[in-house]
C-alpha cells in the first residue's frame, strides 16, 4: 500500500524525535553522575568505619589492581586491606605495609609487617615512623624496634584506639606515605541537641579532695579481751550456773563438774602434807639433838634432805591444784570442781549442760568483755596509701540510726590473692552495748584534705565495657575516655591516667551520651 505523506507534516515530527533523543541523552548522563558521586562518598566513609580497629576490611569498598581505592589511585590516603595476620594492609608500588594493633596478654602495641610484591620482608630492611592524632591531644609520635617477623612500637598505645594515623616508610631508597582514620567511641551533638538534653561541660583539673575513704566493714568480737573457757579435767557436770547473754564477774561459778581426776589430785596432796608434816617433825628433833651433842651430824643433814624433798613434793602438788583453781579443799569434796569465770564480761557460747561427760579439753564456754569491740574492714590495694594506724574512722550502723568514733589499731602486711585488698581493724570503744558482733557497718577512714592534680564529678564517671570512662568534648564531638581512677571524697574522684588538666568533659547527663553511643553502636569493644 502506499503512503501518502504530507511534506508539511514531516517536518514537526522530526523535531519531536530530535528533542526526545536529546533529553534522553541528558538524563542518562544526569544518572551516571549521580552514581559515581554516590560511591566516591561511601570509599570516603568507609575509610572511617570502626570495623578497621584491627585490620578489618570494608566489604562495600572497591579497589584496583594495585590495592588504590577508587578516586584515591594518587592520593596518599589508602583504603586498606586485611593483611595475613589480621591488620590493615597498604600497597603502593609493590610496597606493602601491614598495621595491627595487638593486645593479647600484653598492653596495647602496634605490629607493622612489611612486603614487597607480596613477599615478606626482613623488619630491619625498612624505617618506620608512625604519627598519631588524638582529639584534644598533642602528636604522638612512634618509634620500632624489629623483633621475629615484625616492627614493634617503643610504647604502648593508650586507649582510646580512636585516631588519625600517619605512616612514614622508607625501603631500597624510596620513601612511602600511608594514612588513615579509625574511630571509636565517638558521637556527634551540636550545641542546640546539648541544649536540649541539659548537656553541661566542665575543665577537669586540680581538685582538693576531702580525706576520707568509704568502705564496709563488720563488728567482730575483741579477740584480745575474749577467751574460751576448757575444764582442764574430765568430769560430769553436776549443775552449770549461766546461759549464753549473762553477764559475769571476775571469779564468778559457772558451772560444776565432778571429776576422779581431781579426787587424785586432792588426796595426792593431803598425803604430801602429811608426809611433810612429818619429815619437819623428824628434822626438828634431829636437829636438837644435833645440837645437844647427842645424835650424829649425818642424821641430821638426812633428815634435813628429807624435809626439803617433801617441802618439793608438797609444792608440786598443791601448784597443780591451783592451776586448775582448785586449790583450796578445805570444806569441800574431793571430787568437786568449781569453773570459774578468768574475767568479767559476757558469755557469748555456752556448749555444756547437766550430766554431760566432759573430756578435759572441750570448750565448754567463751566469756567477752564487749566494753569495746573490732570493726574489720577490706582495703583495695589502690587506697592503701591512704590508711595508716591511728587514723580516726566514722563508723555508722546499716540496720539502725548509730554512729561512733573508733581508731585503725591494724593495717595487715599481706594482700588477700582473690580480693587484692588487705584487711585491716579498727577498735570501737562499746560501753553502751550498741555495737552487736556481726553487724554490718559502714566506715569512713577520715584524714587530711589532698590536693590531686586532675579529678572529675563522680556524676560523670559512666561504665562502658566494664570501664569507668567520662565523655571528653571537642568542639561537635564527644569520645569517650577511659580512665584509671585514684581516691575519691564521694564528690569528686582523682584521675591518674586517661584525661589531662584542661581538658573539657561532660559532667551532667553523661548517661545521655552514653545512650546515644549505644545507639549508633559506636562503641567498641575489647
Amino acid at each position: 500500500m502506499k503512503l501518502n505523506i504530507n511534506k508539511k507534516t514531516v517536518v514537526p515530527v522530526a523535531i519531536v524525535i530530535a528533542v526526545g533523543l536529546l533529553l534522553a541523552v541528558l538524563i542518562l548522563n544526569s544518572g551516571k553522575s549521580k552514581n559515581t558521586a554516590s560511591h566516591d562518598s561511601h570509599t570516603e566513609q568507609s575509610t572511617h568505619a570502626d570495623q578497621e580497629h584491627h585490620g578489618e576490611k570494608n566489604k562495600d569498598a572497591h579497589t584496583d589492581g594495585q590495592g588504590h581505592a577508587d578516586k584515591e589511585h594518587h592520593s596518599d590516603a589508602i583504603a586498606p586491606q586485611k593483611g595475613p595476620h589480621g591488620g590493615k594492609l597498604f600497597t603502593k608500588d609493590g610496597y606493602a605495609l601491614e598495621v595491627s594493633i595487638f593486645e593479647q596478654n600484653t598492653a596495647p602495641e602496634f605490629r607493622l609487617y612489611t612486603y614487597q610484591d607480596g613477599k615478606a620482608l626482613s623488619p630491619a630492611d625498612s624505617q618506620l615512623t608512625l604519627k598519631l592524632e588524638r582529639l584534644g591531644r598533642a602528636a604522638q609520635s612512634f618509634s620500632f624496634t624489629a623483633e621475629k617477623d615484625y616492627l614493634k612500637s617503643t610504647v604502648t598505645v593508650d586507649e582510646p584506639h580512636s585516631f588519625k594515623v600517619g605512616i612514614t616508610a622508607m625501603h631500597a631508597g624510596k620513601n612511602y606515605q600511608f594514612n588513615y582514620e579509625q574511630i571509636e567511641g565517638r558521637i556527634s551533638m551540636d550545641a542546640l541537641k546539648r541544649k536540649q538534653n541539659g548537656v553541661e561541660i566542665q575543665t577537669a583539673g586540680s581538685v582538693k579532695l576531702q580525706g576520707k575513704l568509704s568502705v564496709l566493714g563488720e563488728v567482730r568480737l575483741n579477740e584480745d579481751s575474749m577467751l574460751q573457757i576448757v575444764p582442764r579435767l574430765a568430769g560430769i557436770v553436776e549443775s552449770v550456773a549461766v546461759n549464753a547473754g549473762d553477764k559475769v564477774s571476775k571469779g564468778q561459778v559457772l558451772a560444776v563438774i565432778s571429776s576422779q581426776a581431781l579426787v587424785d589430785l586432792r588426796s595426792d596432796l593431803l598425803a604430801t602434807q602429811k608426809r611433810h608434816a612429818l619429815a619437819r617433825n623428824n628434822f626438828e628433833r634431829e636437829k636438837k639433838l644435833w645440837e645437844e651433842k647427842i645424835s650424829a651430824e649425818q642424821d641430821y643433814l638426812q633428815a634435813r634432805n628429807t624435809m626439803q624433798e617433801a617441802e618439793i613434793t608438797l609444792q608440786s602438788a598443791q601448784q597443780k591444784l591451783n592451776s586448775l583453781g582448785a586449790g583450796n579443799t578445805t570444806g569441800k569434796q574431793l571430787s568437786r570442781y568449781e569453773i570459774r569465770s578468768p574475767i568479767a564480761g559476757t558469755i557469748t557460747e555456752k556448749q555444756i549442760t547437766m550430766g554431760q561427760s566432759l573430756k578435759d579439753d572441750v570448750v565448754i564456754f567463751t566469756v567477752a568483755d564487749l566494753s569495746s569491740v573490732w570493726v574489720e574492714i577490706s582495703i583495695p590495694a589502690k587506697d592503701l596509701s591512704q590508711v595508716r594506724t591511728g587514723q580516726t574512722a566514722r563508723v555508722s550502723a546499716n540496720a539502725f540510726d548509730a554512729s561512733a568514733d573508733g581508731k585503725l589499731s591494724y593495717v595487715g602486711a599481706v594482700m588477700g590473692e582473690q580480693t587484692r585488698s588487705a584487711k585491716a581493724r579498727l577498735l570501737l570503744p562499746n560501753t553502751a552495748g550498741n555495737w552487736y558482733p556481726g553487724l554490718t557497718v559502714n566506715v569512713a577512714l577520715l584524714s587530711g584534705d589532698m590536693e590531686v592534680a586532675v579529678a572529675v564529678a563522680n556524676d560523670a564517671i559512666q561504665l562502658i565495657n566494664e570501664r569507668p570512662v567520662v565523655f571528653g568534648s571537642y568542639g561537635d564531638q564527644f569520645e569517650a575516655r577511659p580512665l584509671e581512677l585514684g581516691r575519691s571524697d564521694g564528690k569528686f574522684t582523682e584521675v591518674r591516667k586517661g584525661l589531662q588538666a584542661n581538658e573539657a568533659y561532660v559532667i551532667k547527663n553523661s548517661f545521655l551520651i552514653k545512650a546515644e553511643l549505644g545507639k549508633a553502636a559506636a562503641s567498641h569493644d575489647h
